[in-house]
């Protein structure tokens, strides 16, 4: 028999547990251990996770309010009772082998805080939404690189909220979202999904870059509905806890990509679509907003260079410009505007950091970038840098006609 000193903290959270899951218990383990602080609104109990009190992997001693544990206890197998009033088994798998067991969940999915992050567009939008509970999936799409993702994990950071990310591929299937059986130390063991993890938890679900999906993703049908799943492989129900919901992020619609941009986007069902009420267009930021964004990336590396910033952010702005109107194939996004940053962090040299971040394009197009910066960064108008632009453009669509008429 061990004994820990108790205060009146550490006194509630027994009194408590032994109230939900009973006086004869001596144990108690991670999903219980939350169904008790949800029921009665206690703090976190880090004091009891300690090695002190670890029995097994996810699973401790449970003291009595005078602070008495016993070592050579035996757990007692039991079921809590979650807020929503249904119950969920803590200690084994229905309907399954005595050699298969639950692989445990870490004990929080709350993201941390990024920091410098920058509020902006439909941030407040999808806060809302979050803060609000309900059950309301949302479709994200834009470009690459503006920013979907993080948006999504930084307002789950702000609110409190625990975010459980799903990156999608065309190899995505249902035991990949759902759950399935893996090989841990020789043992078969079920492993939850990042889906059901979700709905257990009441978390935000991120489907991430789901218009890469197959067919495969039609098993979430009934998760968009906010319905109850069927574990088939186990005998097993999962019901959404309240407060989970799932936000899908793509760049497109789900109708392909008709420019290439995107390979491997698909067209995806109607149905499926049609089960997310709201679609949000995600844009780049504002020229303000990106400065401020690029100026909190330079000051994590204790650099200030206000110029260099606001002529990334006018050399990003004249391209991307061109682009929608069809003058370039490449575009600059927030996100390689904050890897030039990063580099000239490392590098402290402009033209080199800005050099080995757009080499991924091809020659032509990196070559024609880099002069396009040296025209912003000596002090070349962005209205003369268009004008100049247009007249190239109007240049070669003569040489075009000019080459036709050769050969007609």
């Amino acid at each position: 028999m061990k004994i820990c000193k108790m205060n009146d903290r550490k006194v509630a959270f027994v009194n408590a547990a032994r109230t939900m899951l009973g006086e004869d218990r001596t144990t108690i383990n991670r999903p219980e251990i939350r169904a008790v602080l949800a029921e009665y609104d206690l703090p976190n109990c880090s004091w009891l996770k300690s090695s002190k009190f670890r029995k097994n992997r996810g699973e401790y001693f449970l003291p009595t309010a005078d602070g008495q544990f016993d070592l050579d206890s035996k757990p007692v197998a039991s079921q809590a009772s979650y807020p929503n009033g249904r119950m969920e088994p803590v200690t084994a798998v229905a309907m399954a082998p005595s050699a298969i067991g639950v692989m445990e969940e870490q004990d929080s999915y709350i993201p941390e805080k990024f920091m410098g992050y920058v509020p902006w567009g439909n941030f407040n939008m999808v806060k809302q939404v979050i803060k609000s509970d309900m059950f309301y999936p949302l479709f994200v799409t834009g470009l690459s690189g503006n920013g979907k993702t993080l948006m999504v994990k930084e307002v789950c950071s702000r609110l409190n909220r625990e975010y459980v990310r799903a990156n999608i591929t065309i190899e995505t299937d249902e035991d990949d979202l759902i759950g399935g059986f893996r090989l841990l130390n020789g043992e078969t063991v079920w492993h939850d999904g990042p889906v059901v993890t979700a709905m257990k938890r009441g978390a935000i679900l991120l489907l991430d870059e789901v218009d890469l999906a197959s067919n495969k993703i039609m098993c979430l049908q009934p998760v968009l509905e906010g319905s109850s799943i069927y574990l088939k492989k186990i005998g097993k129900w999962v019901h959404p806890t309240p407060g989970f919901n799932v936000i899908a992020t793509a760049n497109t619609k789900g109708q392909g990509s008709d420019d290439g941009r995107f390979i491997g986007t698909n067209v995806m069902n109607e149905s499926f679509l049609e089960r997310f009420p709201v679609t949000v267009e995600q844009t780049y930021p504002t020229n303000k907003i990106e400065e401020k964004i690029l100026v909190n990336e330079l000051a994590k590396q204790d650099k200030v260079d206000g110029d260099f910033v606001q002529n990334l952010v006018k050399w990003a702005d004249v391209i991307r410009k061109t682009f929608f109107e069809g003058g370039v194939d490449e575009i600059i996004s927030t996100r390689r505007l904050v890897h030039i940053v990063n580099a000239f962090g490392i590098f402290d040299d402009k033209v080199k950091s800005i050099s080995m971040c757009i080499s991924r394009f091809d020659a032509e197009t990196r070559d024609s970038f880099l002069d396009l910066y040296t025209k912003v960064d000596s002090g070349v108008s962005v209205d003369e840098i268009m004008a100049d632009q247009h007249a190239t453009d109007e240049d070669n669509v003569d040489e075009e006609d000019d080459e036709e008429n050769d050969y007609s």
